[in-house]
């Protein structure tokens, strides 16, 4: 049994209801709600949410909501892995036990469902137990630098000038799905020797955090790459 939930909260300080905002004509959930159920992969398909609002849109959409997520887990301070334990237990109380779980952003309007089936298939016939959306630094982080006061701060004086090529690659969260079993779900850390990512190229995920983030998605998105 295979269940993707959705962490889908009603706040959020930046971008006013960010979860169902108006995505190119529809509420930004949707289009994640269709890109989950095309792949055919799961049996559920749960929005967890503390909002009515959300939940409404969340079925309109084919989702199902069971439960409203309690308040002390949608603050903007709750952890995604709170929230995925929170729904798992709530399916053990009625004697359903899954074997994979995958964790789906409301707003990762950019991903394809062939990655869903690919990372899919990744944590089923490997050894992996935990699968992770990823990036890599189009840059050498070895090359960063702070501002203060606007002057430059290099992090690292040591390797900031060295030649590039000697440098290896890094890699970050691309925060838009995550597979893992019940068991590293319920795990104190996510990332262990048994973790591994599922690499997307830069344009297949935008992090949206800012409005010019929803715009660039958008333009992404309507490139259809």
């Amino acid at each position: 049994m295979k269940i993707a939930i959705i962490p889908a909260r009603e706040g959020s300080k930046r971008i006013k209801e960010k979860n169902i905002r108006t995505f190119l004509g529809k509420p930004i959930i949707s289009y994640v709600i269709k890109k989950i159920l095309s792949t055919k992969l799961f049996d559920y398909v749960v929005v967890s949410t503390d909002s009515l609002k959300i939940k409404k849109i969340a079925k309109k959409y084919g989702a199902e909501v069971f439960f409203l997520r309690p308040k002390k887990i949608s603050t903007d301070k709750a952890k995604t892995q709170d929230v995925i334990k929170h729904a798992l237990y709530w399916f053990k109380k009625k004697n359903i036990d899954f074997d994979y779980v995958c964790c789906v952003y409301p707003t990762s309007v950019l991903i394809k469902p062939f990655d869903l089936i690919k990372s899919y298939n990744l944590i089923k016939n490997t050894k992996w137990s935990f699968v992770m959306s990823a990036q890599k630094y189009s840059t050498q982080i070895e090359r960063a630098f702070r501002l203060n006061n606007k002057k430059i701060s290099i992090s690292n004086k040591k390797k900031y000038f060295k030649n590039s090529q000697i440098f290896k690659d890094f890699y970050h969260d691309a925060g838009q799905f995550y597979w893992g079993t019940p068991r590293a779900w319920n795990s104190k850390n996510l990332l262990n020797n048994k973790s591994t990512i599922y690499e997307l190229e830069k344009h297949q995920a935008v992090d949206i955090n800012t409005l010019d983030d929803w715009k660039f998605a958008e333009k992404l998105f309507k490139l259809k790459i």
